[in-house]
């Protein structure tokens, strides 16, 4: 079997990502701070026939990451695909008028450097091997000045950057980068629209699948002026 890691998984699109994945024979192991919500994710997913098991990690935190993917190669053996999309912050969304270099760092720390501590963790197994995926979820400020998104963008656009840099090194050595940059709130699954997380998970899995498209905004062609409530 192979596995998929979720760093930053909830109950919306990361179990949408866990179900759409196990039934392509995946085990899933789910990564997050919160273990109650975790347990409750991995008996859903178990509840269903697939293999899951969670990990804590806080992602501001190195040493926890490193943790959490060692004790995911202990149980499953190797990593196959990775996909990222916390949602950290100790500060909410903040105008660009009203930055603070507090607010932008945090944001930083919870997306950009979080994401080296994590590539770090997986990527050497990846390269040995000649395969592996690196999958990123973000926001459309990523790929978009949003004035009122000003730390979120800041740290969106670095991701972003080292994303494009990864995918360059890394496509001709058998590693697949994939970036999709949401321009949808995110609704309960089920309802079958492209805000549904559902439908953005068997996107993911087909972008996955074929590796085509390294870098994409969802739904495709939209902009701040056009995302989808």
């Amino acid at each position: 079997m192979k596995t998929l890691v979720i760093i930053g998984a909830g109950k919306g699109l990361g179990l949408s990502l866990a179900k759409r994945f196990g039934k392509e024979n995946f085990q899933v192991a789910i990564v997050a701070r919160n273990a109650g919500k975790l347990q409750e994710m991995v008996d859903e997913l178990k509840a269903v026939g697939i293999e899951a098991s969670y990990f804590t990690a806080d992602i501001y935190s190195k040493e926890q990451i490193e943790q959490a993917i060692t004790g995911i190669k202990e149980k499953y053996g190797h990593i196959d695909v990775l996909e990222f999309s916390p949602t950290p912050g100790h500060f909410p969304p903040t105008s660009v008028l009203e930055l603070t270099a507090e607010n932008a760092r945090d944001v930083l720390e919870g997306y950009v450097v979080s994401a080296i501590h994590v590539v770090n963790a997986v990527l050497p197994d990846m390269l040995a091997k000649k395969e592996g995926s690196l999958l990123f979820t973000t926001g459309l400020s990523a790929m978009y000045p949003v004035p009122m998104m000003g730390n979120i963008g800041i740290a969106g656009a670095g991701l972003r950057n080292y994303l494009a840099n990864l995918h360059t090194e890394l496509s001709s050595k058998g590693i697949f980068v994939g970036h999709r940059s949401l321009g949808v709130f995110i609704k309960e699954p089920g309802i079958g629209t492209i805000n549904d997380p559902d439908v953005i998970a068997n996107m993911w899995y087909q972008a996955y699948a074929e590796k085509k498209v390294w870098e994409e905004e969802y739904p495709k062609g939209v902009t701040p002026e056009t995302v989808v409530f």
